[in-house]
């Protein structure tokens, strides 16, 4: 194994934090949450950002060694693990209010960080199996139809005003959460009812995607109710919403206030790394598989994680995902810093557009 490789190892320390917040009261179940939310971004805003690339040698080695792969499914089989051990945890009668807040932000982080980051990198991946894999972590944050919305209907309209995920210039996040929370799970049914429409299919049919998807939620969530009831199963859910609501919260950092232009008759120019925001930070990189190299990703989405690419073009962020998500939560330092970055882009007459009407 490659030192190269076992670097992205270092995400499951995030696991073992976890294993101290459901087994240990008191203050240890914040540990995942002061990691995550004060360390990685407190450490990033003093270390500088890496924006080197591989050879295009070395690419080749590494896109086919499988060790990058197997640290994608070890992670499917440690979240299960996980959510096993979270809802144990939680049916303990002798825990405080915030010790079982605790416990649930932290399987949301798990939810957020694992289930549906790693869900995302494998949901664009050939290999049925791999598929089904991305599937099942998106069943631990109950957002099964992300599979559909994001790859057939996000990278097509990404940085456009049709594409939900896509947040507007001055656009607070707490309004795009509902706006892209609900006009990508419409989207999704769009997109499903047209495949098996063009299958010669009614759109209440069996292999309707989203009918799939609604009925494999509906089996597990009454399989958790059904092993321990309903308050732990509400526990479930509050984790699977902060999962959900993190990725949300991604997209929202992504591509705010940037737009493709139009080409007229509802087409735009092709999705380029100028129409994503960039980080470069290494411990966020590490920590979400080089998410955070989104603009390489939409240019070519069929790129591995381990090789994706540094854009000099791309709009970069100030500091890492962490930082930036915290950031987000507050609108007015949001739009001062990101804002002006914009404007001092525009500036340069490079490809960076915003409309403040969208």
């Amino acid at each position: 194994m490659s030192i190269r490789a076992f670097k992205y190892a270092s995400p499951l320390i995030v696991f073992v934090m976890a294993y101290f917040a459901f087994t240990f009261k008191g203050w240890w179940v914040t540990v995942p949450l002061l990691y995550a939310w004060v360390f990685i971004p407190l450490v990033e805003l003093f270390i500088k950002p890496n924006a080197e690339n591989i050879s295009k040698a070395e690419e080749e080695i590494i896109k086919n060694d499988p060790v990058y792969d197997w640290w994608l499914y070890i992670i499917v089989v440690l979240q299960y693990v996980a959510l096993f051990y979270f809802l144990q945890s939680v049916n303990d009668q002798t825990l405080t209010w915030y010790e079982l807040a605790g416990r649930t932000l932290s399987m949301g982080l798990l939810c957020g960080v694992f289930g549906i980051n790693v869900a995302h990198e494998l949901g664009h991946r050939v290999k049925r199996s791999e598929q089904f894999m991305a599937k099942a972590l998106l069943l631990t944050s109950l957002y099964m139809h992300f599979f559909t919305e994001h790859n057939k209907g996000h990278h097509k309209r990404v940085a456009t005003p049709e594409d939900p995920s896509s947040a507007r210039y001055n656009e607070p996040i707490y309004i795009f959460y509902f706006r892209t929370v609900i006009m990508s799970y419409f989207s999704a049914w769009h997109i499903a009812n047209d495949e098996v429409k063009k299958k010669g299919l009614p759109v209440f049919h069996w292999k309707n995607e989203m009918i799939q998807f609604h009925l494999i939620e509906i089996i597990f969530v009454g399989f958790i109710f059904y092993l321990y009831g309903w308050v732990i199963t509400l526990y479930f859910i509050a984790a699977a919403v902060t999962g959900f609501l993190l990725l949300e919260t991604v997209n929202y950092i992504e591509h705010y206030g940037l737009q493709r232009k139009s080409s007229g008759n509802g087409k735009y120019e092709r999705a380029m790394p100028e129409h994503s925001w960039n980080s470069d930070h290494t411990i966020g990189r590490l920590m979400l598989f080089e998410l955070s190299r989104h603009s390489d990703h939409h240019y070519l989405a069929s790129r591995k994680y381990q090789i994706l690419r540094h854009h000099d073009e791309a709009p970069q962020m100030p500091t890492g995902y962490p930082g930036m998500m915290l950031l987000s939560l507050l609108p007015p330092a949001w739009f001062y810093i990101m804002n002006k970055k914009i404007k001092e882009r525009d500036k340069t007459k490079k490809p960076l557009l915003h409309e403040e009407g969208l």
